[in-house]
C-alpha cells in the first residue's frame, strides 16, 4: 500500500542454521501483495526453489549456497529461467597485505559466530555468477550496512561495470540524498532499504516524489 516496487523478504539466519525459508510464510505473504516478491533463505536444491515458487515467490535469491556450490546458479537458471534468479552478494571492504584496498564476499552472515570470507573477490563474483546465469544481482555492502550514511557509491560502480544484469544496492540509506546520489551517480537499477522504510522514517510515496522532482525516473 506504501508504494514500494517489490518485497524482498531475507531469512539470514536459514543458511548458517542449514534449515530453508518457512514456506507457509511465503504463502501467505504473496497472498497479501500484488508486487514482486523475492524470497531468500537457505534455498539449497531445485526441490527448494520449486517449493518457494510454488507458494508464491516470483524469484529466489541464493547467498551462501551459491558460494558453496557456484554450478547451483547454472541449474536453477535452467530449471526456472535467468529471470527469477536472483544472487545476493554480502561484501566488506578490506585492507590487503600490500595495502590496497579490495572488496571481498563474505558468507553465512545471518549468524556473527558463523560468517566467513569466502576470499573470493566481490567484483569477480558478481561477473561470474552473470555468466553462470544470474538475472540479477543485490550487493549488500557490509561495511555501510546499518550505519545509515549512505550508499558505497565506489563499489556498487565497479559491480555495475562489471555485470550487465541489473543491480540493487543494499546497506547504507538513512536519508532522502542518499537514494538520489544512488541513482545519480552509479547507474545502479534500484536501491533497497529495511529499516528506514519499516520505521517510518523515509515514507515511500515522499521519496518516490523526491526523486521525481529530481528527475529521476521512478514508478509512481
Amino acid at each position: 500500500d506504501e508504494g514500494v516496487d517489490e518485497l524482498v523478504f531475507y531469512d539470514i539466519t536459514a543458511s548458517s542454521d542449514g534449515r530453508v525459508v518457512d514456506k507457509s510464510w511465503v504463502n501467505n505473504v504473496a497472498r497479501r501483495i500484488n508486487i514482486p516478491f523475492c524470497v531468500a533463505g537457505g534455498i539449497r536444491s531445485i526441490g527448494d526453489a520449486r517449493a518457494i515458487l510454488n507458494d508464491g515467490a516470483d524469484k529466489i535469491s541464493v547467498n551462501s549456497p551459491a558460494l558453496e556450490r557456484p554450478e547451483f546458479i547454472t541449474e536453477l537458471a535452467e530449471a526456472f529461467g535467468t529471470q527469477c534468479v536472483v544472487v545476493g552478494i554480502d561484501s566488506r571492504l578490506e585492507t590487503a597485505d600490500d595495502g590496497s584496498d579490495k572488496y571481498v564476499v563474505y558468507q553465512y552472515t545471518g549468524d556473527e559466530t558463523k560468517t566467513i570470507s569466502s576470499k573470493r573477490d566481490t567484483v569477480a563474483w558478481a561477473a561470474e555468477a552473470e555468466r553462470l546465469g544470474a538475472g540479477e544481482i543485490v550487493l549488500n555492502c557490509m561495511n555501510n550496512d546499518g550505519v545509515k550514511r549512505g550508499y558505497d557509491l565506489a563499489q556498487l560502480r565497479l559491480v555495475r561495470e562489471a555485470v550487465t544484469i541489473p543491480v540493487i544496492a543494499s546497506g547504507g540509506a538513512g536519508d532522502y540524498p542518499h537514494f538520489a546520489e544512488l541513482f545519480e551517480t552509479t547507474g545502479i537499477d534500484g536501491g533497497l532499504a529495511a529499516s528506514v522504510f519499516h520505521s517510518g522514517q523515509i515514507p515511500v510515496p515522499d521519496l518516490k516524489r523526491y526523486l521525481r522532482d529530481r528527475d529521476i525516473e521512478v514508478r509512481l
